[in-house]
C-alpha cells in the first residue's frame, strides 16, 4: 500500500484474499434471501409485504455480518469506533458536501429527463389554460398531486425497498466494505473502480432465476432481461465507487444510488421533442465536465499531512 494510506491501516493483504473475500460477501449476500426458505425451511410468504420484510431482515444481517468479517480480515493497528467507521467511509465531517455536490454532478445526466418533465407539466397546463381553468387552480393540483406522490411512497413497502433498504445495504457490502479489502489487497484506484463493480453484478444474477421460474419468462427472454440489468449495474457501480474513492464519503455514493433508483433510467430522446435528446447531450458533456472538479478530494476533506481519507485518495490527480 501506499505511503498515503490511512496509518492505522497495515499491509497484510493480498490481491488474491482481497478478491476470495469479496467473492464471498457477494455469494452470501444474495444466498441469504433464501436460506428462510431452503435452510431454516420456512413456509414461504404469503404476501409480497412479508415476502419483501423477510428480505429485508436478510439483507441487513448480511451487511451486519459483512462489515464484521471485513474488520477482521482488513490489516486494522487501531481497534476504535472512529477508526473502523473511517475506514467504511462512515463520516460525519463534510457530510453537507457529500450529499450536495454527488447528487448535483449525478443530476447533469437526467437533464433529458427533466426537459420531458417540464414538458408535461407545460402540456398539462395549455390543457387547463383551453378549457378555461384558473393558472393558481392547476398550481394546486400539480402541489396536491406532488403531496399524494409522497404519502403514496413513504407508505409503500416497495419505495422503502428502492430508496433506503437496498441502496443502504448495497453500499455498505460492494462499496463500503469492499473497496477497503480491493485497495488494502495491493490493486491500484482505477483497477478497483472497474473490479468492484464485477462483485456488484454477480450479486444480480439471480434475477435470471427468478424471471425464468416466478415470471414464467422464457430462458432467451430472462437472459436479455438480466444482460441489460448487469449493464447498467456495472456502468452505476463503476461510477458510485469512484465516488467513494474519491470522496472516502460512502454518503457520496449512497445518495448517488437513491437517485437514481428513484430517476430510473435517464430519457434519451422522445417523439414530441427533440430538445430532450438535446438537453441529454449537453447533460453528458456538463457530466463529464464536472465529473472530476464536483468530486475533488479537497472539498470533502481537510488535507494534512496524513491523510484522513484511507481510500488512497491523495493519489489521484
Amino acid at each position: 500500500m501506499e505511503h498515503h494510506v490511512y496509518d492505522d491501516v497495515g499491509d497484510g493483504l493480498t490481491k488474491s484474499g482481497a478478491v476470495a473475500a469479496c467473492t464471498a460477501m457477494a455469494v452470501f449476500y444474495v444466498a441469504i434471501l433464501y436460506s428462510p426458505t431452503l435452510v431454516l425451511r420456512l413456509p414461504q410468504p404469503t404476501s409480497f409485504k412479508s415476502f419483501t420484510v423477510r428480505r429485508f431482515v436478510c439483507a441487513v444481517v448480511s451487511s451486519i455480518v459483512s462489515v464484521v468479517f471485513c474488520s477482521l480480515i482488513l490489516p486494522i493497528r487501531k481497534w476504535d469506533a472512529s477508526v473502523l467507521l473511517g475506514v467504511y467511509g462512515i463520516r460525519l465531517d463534510h457530510i453537507w458536501q457529500a450529499l450536495i455536490y454527488p447528487v448535483s454532478l449525478t443530476s447533469c445526466m437526467y437533464m433529458g429527463t427533466f426537459v420531458r418533465n417540464l414538458f408535461s407539466v407545460l402540456e398539462a397546463r395549455n390543457e387547463c389554460l383551453n378549457i378555461g381553468e384558473n393558472p393558481s387552480l392547476f398550481c394546486k393540483k400539480i402541489l396536491q398531486r406532488f403531496i399524494n406522490q409522497a404519502v403514496s411512497m413513504a407508505s409503500s413497502i416497495s419505495s422503502w425497498r428502492n430508496y433506503f433498504v437496498a441502496p443502504l445495504t448495497e453500499e455498505l457490502v460492494f462499496r463500503a466494505c469492499m473497496i477497503p479489502l480491493l485497495l488494502c489487497g495491493g490493486f491500484s484506484t482505477y483497477i478497483v473502480v472497474f473490479l468492484c463493480p464485477t462483485f456488484f453484478s454477480l450479486a444480480h444474477l439471480n434475477h435470471l432465476l427468478e424471471f425464468y421460474v416466478r415470471e414464467d419468462y422464457t430462458f432467451l427472454q430472462a437472459c436479455s432481461v438480466v444482460g441489460f440489468q448487469l449493464g447498467y449495474t456495472v456502468i452505476f457501480g463503476a461510477y458510485a465507487s469512484f465516488l467513494l474513492i474519491r470522496t472516502g464519503h460512502s454518503s457520496a455514493s449512497l445518495i448517488a444510488h437513491i437517485f437514481c433508483n428513484f430517476m430510473g433510467l435517464p430519457a434519451m430522446f422522445s417523439r414530441r421533442s427533440g430538445m430532450v435528446s438535446v438537453a441529454f447531450v449537453v447533460g453528458m458533456l456538463g457530466f463529464l465536465w464536472l465529473l472530476f472538479p464536483l468530486t475533488n478530494p479537497l472539498l470533502y476533506n481537510n488535507i494534512t499531512e496524513n491523510c484522513k481519507c484511507w481510500q488512497r485518495y491523495c493519489s489521484w490527480s
